[in-house]
């Protein structure tokens, strides 16, 4: 696909509007200014917040280490300066790309000449039929982790919903506040789209060390008010099993915002259908960050990406692409968590098929697992060893051939 908007005949933008207002919305704007873009710049969000980063959520700002203040990507006095229309709280309604014209619940419509979609996603829901009682609640703004937070300290048994990042984060922050925590995990290990068995079975040992129930191959069966108290839940698992908890929280995934660019007919596939520049299938439209699928070269296949690193990064090249600087974005998938004294860091691919070469001892909660496959090192996944990660990195961007043995050999520095 050619860059688009690369043509010295293509008219420059003079407005652009942006709409979303997290971390990749927040990224596209500093990047428009810092990039020259001197136009008029409107960003629609449904949040009341100046775009903020979100991996914190889960972590300092549920255990009321951080707030507003401390997660926002761009200070207010910062964002002054960027001369944004931040037309917020408000929620897009419908692009009308004939017309080229973007209209708001509140009324208001505005003209562009370059739109960017960065709308991200929603918390998934539990199935309607499963849930009869008002006490679950999930975490994805700001707002829904202070609110999460408060209830997690006047609480003393909270039930997680969802055994993958945010369910597992949300029950090290609870057991860190002295909160009891089950969680209930469908599939048979924890993480197991995203992780081999073996750190799987890591997490696992690693939750139940900090006196986490979990519960792995449980489905839910139901979830509702407690008999005794309607202020409280229970839950029934399918095989009959119940469990008791002040509230409960869904962390299953997220359901990405993709309904404005259906409606608008751009194509959508597990994400917005973008290129590598960000671009639509309309040259004026882009779309970036968790609401993206995009070609990654290093995966050699689509992808829509959920992490921190590819909201920022995608949204600088979806930016500069706009403007005509078109450079394409090909950044090896990059992804972390922080539970209880782990810090665990997963970069590139981990196919099932590939080799595992362990370095260092799991059980002693520092090592590094590479995948190596015809002789290559396709990704690593990293605990506690996050200078590793940054060797791998290199070896991954040159494509150098690596050796298992050699990976392995904790007596030989890995440089």
């Amino acid at each position: 696909m050619s860059a688009p908007q690369a043509s010295a005949s293509v008219a420059a933008p003079r407005t652009v509007v942006v709409i979303g207002g997290g971390q990749a919305a927040g990224w596209v704007v500093k990047t428009l200014r810092k990039e020259g873009f001197d136009g008029r710049l409107v960003m629609i969000a449904d949040e009341a917040h100046l775009p903020y980063e979100r991996p914190p959520l889960s972590k300092a700002v549920l255990a009321g280490e951080a707030d507003i203040d401390t997660v926002r990507i761009v200070k207010p006095d910062e964002f002054a300066g960027l001369d944004v229309e931040a037309w917020q709280p408000d929620c897009a309604t419908s692009i009308d790309r004939a017309a080229r014209i973007v209209r708001t619940r509140s009324g208001r419509e505005v003209e562009y000449d370059r739109l960017v979609i960065a709308t991200g996603g929603a918390a998934r829901r539990l199935p309607d039929a499963l849930v009869r009682t008002r006490h679950v609640t999930c975490l994805r703004t700001l707002d829904e982790a202070v609110a999460l937070g408060e209830r997690l300290r006047g609480s003393r048994r909270v039930l997680v919903i969802g055994g993958g990042w945010i369910g597992l984060e949300v029950a090290a922050t609870a057991r860190k506040l002295g909160v009891e925590a089950t969680v209930v995990e469908g599939a048979p290990r924890l993480c197991a789209r995203s992780l081999p068995p073996v750190v799987s079975q890591f997490l696992l040992d690693l939750h139940r060390s900090h006196g986490v129930d979990v519960r792995v191959g449980a489905a839910l069966a139901s979830i509702e008010d407690h008999p005794d108290d309607p202020q409280r839940v229970r839950a029934t698992l399918a095989d009959g099993s119940v469990l008791d908890a002040d509230f409960a929280v869904a962390g299953i995934g997220l359901a990405p915002h993709t309904a404005l660019a259906e409606a608008a007919g751009l194509p959508v596939a597990d994400g917005i259908v973008v290129d590598e520049y960000g671009a639509t299938a309309d040259p004026n439209v882009f779309a970036c960050g968790d609401v993206a699928n995009h070609p990654n070269a290093w995966l050699g296949r689509r992808v829509r990406l959920e992490s921190w690193a590819n909201a920022q990064n995608q949204a600088i090249a979806a930016a500069k692409a706009l403007l005509g600087k078109a450079e394409p974005y090909a950044d090896i998938p990059w992804f972390w968590s922080d539970q209880y004294d782990v810090n665990l860091q997963i970069l590139g691919d981990l196919p099932t098929d590939a080799d595992l070469a362990v370095r260092g001892s799991l059980a002693d909660k520092r090592a590094t697992l590479f995948c190596v496959k015809d002789g290559a090192l396709r990704g690593a996944i990293a605990i506690n060893a996050a200078r590793d990660l940054k060797l791998a990195r290199k070896w991954m961007q040159q494509g150098r051939p690596v050796d298992l043995a050699t990976l392995t050999d904790a007596s030989k520095a890995l440089a």
